[in-house]
């Protein structure tokens, strides 16, 4: 009977969804497993990195099925976001009703695949249901005081048409949608206050011991925590001070340049002042800072990148010496860090110096290396260190760096101008987005009462669906009067809804909560908070790289606000234990993309070799964390192993099914090969164990079942106990391959004569007296050099050992007319004669 992977992977899909065995509930008597990837965006169709995703997460969730886990494991749709717009537009239809067939075509893609997910639980964040719950969190985060709106310089994406967090300006300072340059531009916009549990999001890093360290890195350095001093400055013929943070308080001393950002709140002021005596000055002004503006934050802070400025005419006082020291305007210096101004001291700093070097600012040097002069500013080549002894810097000259920092932090909070704080790069989560394929805020802007909530009880707001998406983009919310206007839920007057929309990374920082609870319907929270208490954290989440500083963070703050505001445990702070980012897939050398024409449809490799060859060659092709290289041959070669397996069942299919089913233990048998067979089979369950639970290192696990595989084809049963060993050889290979190849090792288990379901049947348990060698290979040294190797019995003693090895014609022929002065011996590894 040929291996016919079409017929028999629908049959199993069928048998599998009608006896509902991936279906999970909460059971408080079994231990729980919680396995979880990335849910993807509806984009029409799985792509390869779609399938290396979902293999992986779904080998692990059927392992641990297997071994008795209460697993739960299920997928959903990240559906809202500009795509659905601009596919609306190219193809002349409503968004909702191209995310809904993209939804339905995924799904029967993802069950043709065979993945195990309980179906029952899948969520779509553009469902009314789901984004209800978002505006419902947005109203607690903002009765949290988490919420505010004010007007800022905010990332503005022309091609897009909306506005992006910072997290998603990425690469050279581009839209991480589309690649298309981001400008700065002011608006008045949402944000949510993701700064107040900054310092707890960058201590909670030292718990993810099950994160790679690299996602920790890039985490601990985006939300950059740093200790110094805030303080301010006095301007001069000016009613307001200048703020400015440093972490090196120190060097107060040698600030001859105060430098702000171009969206710094006074140089609008300072332009309107200088406007009313010299025009052309303030036109120059309000040209650099439009210049600076339209350029992005990476290419304004690039190392080596010539720095501009423009001098304000507005002097600052210095507050430890009372020198005035210039305003500048300059372009790297930036409002998303710190206060948008910095104290300038370019003794010190090389971006300060290069500055003041361009702009022909003093250069004063107030630390000096040990035992050494201090460099002379007017001449030295570039910034000297930092570290050493203050000099020139009158209370605090003599006093090494650490003391200084401290004498001069205790001057300023002395003094009532300044105070030790601990700051972030990590900026409030900007949220408004101009877009109509996204959660409706759920704000209603009054004449007389001012902003106010959409009450929880008129929730949810819903977004109209009849919709006619403007062939250039933008938001169609703006326009559709009908919905606009509403009145007032405190006073009843006209009133008007807040239009822009809630950024899409904030329905996924919350999803894997929501599938924690079936009846959604009848729980008067997003989520069920028992459900949840047993369910979570994520036991295993598995996802792309790319979103380390994105979704990963976001999360991470969603879950620490929840569990304050009650929806979860106090006590749970991290949603996802352990993290598994896979690589990316690659062909021809190059990531896959439509550009360049390189990518494969899964389907068709479906078609053509079944859904467990595509699975197990993108297991088995490159360890999960590294990036994999498409391989036709590849493809091909797991097809062929498949086959073999196939083969090696069919052809002594009567004498496996009539064979012994209990397992015969070691100590029964004496044939050296079914002693043989049977060790490589337990050594191979033990191994393939380990690879999957402990390792993760997938492809040695398949490597090893091909090995096995070959043992048991080489195998020659003639006895009924061979024939016993033999099926049990059998039984663990398509035990320990259904993870990776769930239909085929089915259709095989059920041949063999079993009648329950192997993807739920107990994974196997190693017997330890297996995995004990009969006989080893020891080498005999003389004089140190190796002569002969010998197979002696397992576990002799060392006097046992010299006994054998002494015995042995071969040792008595090298030591003939010689005297044995000395004999080493090492059980299990050597025996060393010393002879003279």
């Amino acid at each position: 009977m040929p291996y016919d992977f079409a017929e028999i992977e629908k049959k199993w899909q069928e048998k599998w969804q009608e006896a509902k065995i991936f279906e999970t509930d909460r059971d408080e008597s079994k231990e729980k497993f919680y396995c979880l990837e990335m849910f993807p965006y509806p984009s029409g169709a799985l792509h390869v990195g779609h399938l290396r995703n979902y293999s992986i997460g779904d080998l692990i969730a059927r392992f641990q099925r297997m071994n008795g886990k209460n697993v739960l494991y299920t997928i959903g749709f990240d559906s809202f976001g500009m795509p659905a717009e601009n596919a609306a537009i190219k193809n002349k239809t409503a968004p909702a009703k191209w995310t809904w067939e993209n939804i339905e075509h995924m799904s029967q893609q993802l069950k043709h695949t065979g993945f195990s997910y309980d179906w029952r639980r899948r969520v779509a964040t553009c469902a009314t249901e789901y984004y209800k719950w978002n505006q419902w969190l947005f109203l607690q985060f903002y009765k949290k005081g988490l919420v505010y709106r004010k007007h800022a310089p905010v990332n503005w994406c022309d091609e897009c048409k909306t506005v992006l967090a910072n997290e998603q300006v990425v690469g050279d300072g581009v839209c991480w949608r589309c690649g298309h340059p981001v400008t700065k531009r002011g608006l008045d916009q949402w944000f949510i206050k993701i700064t107040d549990y900054a310092d707890e999001l960058v201590k909670d890093l030292d718990k993810l011991s099950g994160w790679p360290s690299r996602v920790v890195t890039m985490q601990r350095n985006w939300m950059g925590r740093s200790t110094g001093v805030h303080f301010k400055m006095k301007i001069e013929n000016f009613n307001k001070e200048i703020e400015a943070f440093t972490t090196r308080i120190d060097t107060i001393f040698g600030v001859t340049f105060v430098a702000m950002a171009a969206e710094h709140p006074f140089v609008e002021e300072f332009v309107n002042i200088i406007g009313e005596k010299n025009a052309q000055k303030a036109q120059e002004i309000r040209d650099f800072v439009k210049k600076v503006s339209a350029k992005s934050a990476i290419d304004r802070t690039a190392v080596g990148k010539d720095k501009e400025g423009i001098d304000t005419g507005f002097f600052a006082i210095n507050p430890v010496n009372g020198e005035k020291v210039p305003i500048w305007i300059a372009d790297y210096i930036l409002t998303d860090y710190g206060t948008g101004a910095i104290m300038g001291v370019p003794a010190h700093d090389q971006r300060d110096f290069d500055f003041a070097r361009k702009y022909n600012i003093p250069v004063i040097t107030v630390v000096r290396e040990k035992d050494k002069e201090a460099p002379d500013g007017a001449t030295m080549a570039s910034a000297a260190a930092a570290n050493g002894i203050s000099c020139n810097s009158g209370f605090l000259d003599g006093l090494e760096t650490p003391k200084a920092i401290e004498t001069a932090a205790a001057w300023f909070e002395e003094h009532g101008i300044g105070k030790k704080e601990t700051q972030f790069k990590l900026r409030d989560w900007l949220i408004s987005r101009q877009r109509y394929w996204g959660t409706p805020i759920p704000m209603i802007y009054c004449p007389h009462c001012g902003l106010v909530p959409v009450p929880e009880d008129q929730l949810p707001v819903e977004l109209p669906l009849d919709i006619k998406m403007p062939e250039n983009g933008g938001n169609p919310l703006v326009t559709r009067e009908d919905w606009v206007n509403t009145t007032c839920p405190v006073c009843g007057h006209a009133a008007k809804r807040e239009t822009d929309t809630i950024d899409t990374f904030f329905c996924s920082s919350w999803y894997f909560s929501r599938y924690t609870t079936l009846d959604r319907a009848n729980t008067p929270y997003p989520f069920n908070k028992d459900d949840a208490a047993y369910w979570l954290d994520v036991d295993q989440y598995i996802g792309g790289i790319e979103h380390a500083c994105l979704h990963l963070i976001y999360a991470r703050f969603f879950t620490k606000v929840c569990a304050d505001l009650g929806l979860l445990p106090k006590d749970y702070r991290e949603p996802f234990r352990k993290l598994l980012t896979q690589g990316m897939v690659i062909k021809d050398g190059a990531k896959m993309s439509k550009s360049l024409g390189n990518v494969v449809d899964p389907d068709v490799i479906i078609q053509k070799y079944g859904a467990d060859t595509a699975r197990l060659f993108i297991l088995f092709a490159a360890p999960p964390e590294k990036d994999l290289d498409w391989s036709d041959q590849g493809v091909e070669g797991a097809h062929r192993f498949l086959k073999r397996v196939w083969k090696l069942v069919e052809q002594n299919i009567d004498s496996i099914k009539n064979a012994a089913s209990s397992h015969i233990p070691m100590a029964d048998l004496k044939e050296t090969a079914d002693r043989n067979i049977k060790r490589q089979i337990h050594a191979t369950l033990s191994n393939v164990t380990k690879d999957i639970r402990d390792e993760q290192q997938f492809n040695t696990a398949v490597a090893r079942l091909m090995e096995l595989t070959n043992a048991l084809g080489g195998f020659s049963p003639k006895t009924e106990t061979s024939w016993a060993v033999m099926r049990e050889g059998i039984e663990t290979l398509l035990l320990c391959l259904n993870p990776f190849a769930p239909h085929i090792t089915e259709e095989l288990w059920h041949m063999i004569g079993h009648n329950d379901f192997l993807s739920i049947h107990p994974w196997f348990t190693v017997e330890e007296s297996a995995l004990v060698q009969d006989s080893v290979v020891i080498v005999l040294q003389i004089n140190g050099k190796v002569r002969e190797q010998f197979n002696v019995k397992a576990g002799l003693s060392k006097e046992e050992l010299l006994a054998d090895v002494m015995a042995r014609p071969e040792t008595q022929a090298r030591i003939a007319g010689q005297t044995v002065i000395k004999q080493i011996a090492v059980p299990g590894r050597l025996v060393n004669l010393v002879v003279k």
